[in-house]
């Protein structure tokens, strides 16, 4: 009371209108859900009764839900040489900012931890403490937290756990074998998932894909025999074995393309006329010439039976050859040639080209 001594009054607490204990003091303890409800005290004066002074009212809530601590982060990538800042909340609101204003109000401290949730909270040793709440890591891990006020300490529940990971300068890199802009269906390639600067570190593999066909996490991906659902874009990033939460960044994309449509050469021929003697040259082109094609060269032989041509190898071109081009000496005769490339392991050939003729006065040889 604010008038006379301390001693000059009698003092007793009500609750929702009723008296509750006549006490100046009352600890509530151990708290539970029939303590909830308005509060208020009286002072009834010694010297001078009936003269009562009251206070204002107060309300007490007791929850039988132990509250849990929240945890967000703006995002779960620490990147290269830098760190993130994770941030902890008990019943938080809206925004932030008032978040952050009700959890000071509310009494709350937070305690953090990194790995298990019964091991030692962390220390300014391990993050950098910023304001109430918050916290700034630069390492990789699974963070958790929890609040806690009073004495003695009353914890909520921990927070759902968060896995952070911590990106290293070391970049993914992924290549085709063979490296080429376009693939057929049936051809056998393989992707690979390259680290630089490897060093002696073991590393597990993650890719992602806009194919319908993931790669498992190995380092590399085989396509015994591509078709469409292999086309799509593949990025691969690496993880090390010895640190789980820390990766590199996500490899730049490459593009993949299988295509459906048999690649078909051209032929040409020159000269087109004979003179008695004379070399004809013959050139075969194909789409995209540098992606690794061998050439096969044939003379057209008439089949009189059903109007149509087989195909005989001409000499030196079992295995192909490198070059596009294929010189044919001492020609005295008509005569139609055709070629085909090919390449890959199994080999993968395309069409025939259409036929070309030589013309001379003689017959067709």
């Amino acid at each position: 009371m604010r008038e006379g001594e301390d001693t000059d009054w009698y003092y007793s607490i009500w609750k929702d209108g009723g008296e509750f204990i006549r006490s100046k003091n009352y600890i509530l303890q151990p708290l539970v859900i029939g303590y909830s409800g308005e509060y208020q005290c009286f002072g009834d004066h010694k010297i001078s009764p009936p003269f009562r002074k009251e206070s204002n009212k107060v309300s007490l809530t007791v929850s039988a839900n132990k509250p849990r601590a929240e945890l967000s982060a703006d995002n779960r990538d620490i990147p290269v040489g830098g760190s993130m800042i994770l941030t902890c909340s008990v019943n938080p609101s809206s925004s932030s900012s008032s978040s952050s204003s009700s959890s000071t109000s509310s009494g709350w401290k937070y305690f953090w931890y990194r790995g298990e949730k019964t091991s030692e909270p962390l220390t300014t040793q391990d993050v950098v403490f910023l304001s109430t709440g918050q916290i700034s890591v630069s390492v990789g891990g699974v963070y958790s937290c929890r609040g806690g006020r009073g004495q003695p300490d009353y914890y909520t529940e921990y927070s759902d756990s968060i896995i952070v990971n911590k990106k290293f300068a070391n970049k993914a890199v992924v290549t085709l074998q063979p490296n080429w802009s376009e693939i057929y269906e049936g051809e056998k390639l393989t992707l690979r998932c390259g680290i630089t600067d490897e060093g002696d570190s073991e590393w597990e593999y993650e890719w992602t894909t806009t194919s319908s066909i993931k790669p498992s996490n190995q380092n590399e991906h085989h396509i015994r025999s591509a078709d469409a659902s292999h086309s799509g874009t593949y990025s691969c990033k690496g993880r090390m074995k010895s640190a789980q939460q820390s990766s590199t960044e996500w490899s730049d994309p490459i593009t993949l393309t299988v295509s459906n449509n048999k690649p078909q050469p051209v032929l040409t021929v020159s000269p087109s006329w004979l003179s008695p003697g004379a070399s004809v040259t013959l050139s075969c082109s194909v789409k995209d010439p540098s992606a690794g094609w061998r050439f096969y060269w044939y003379k057209a032989v008439p089949r009189l039976s059903d109007i149509s041509y087989s195909y005989d190898l001409l000499p030196g071109s079992t295995n192909g050859t490198e070059q596009d081009s294929y010189i044919v000496d001492g020609q005295t005769h008509t005569a139609g040639y055709v070629c085909r490339a090919a390449r890959g392991d199994p080999v993968f050939y395309t069409r025939y080209s259409g036929p070309k003729f030589v013309w001379s006065g003689g017959r067709l040889v």
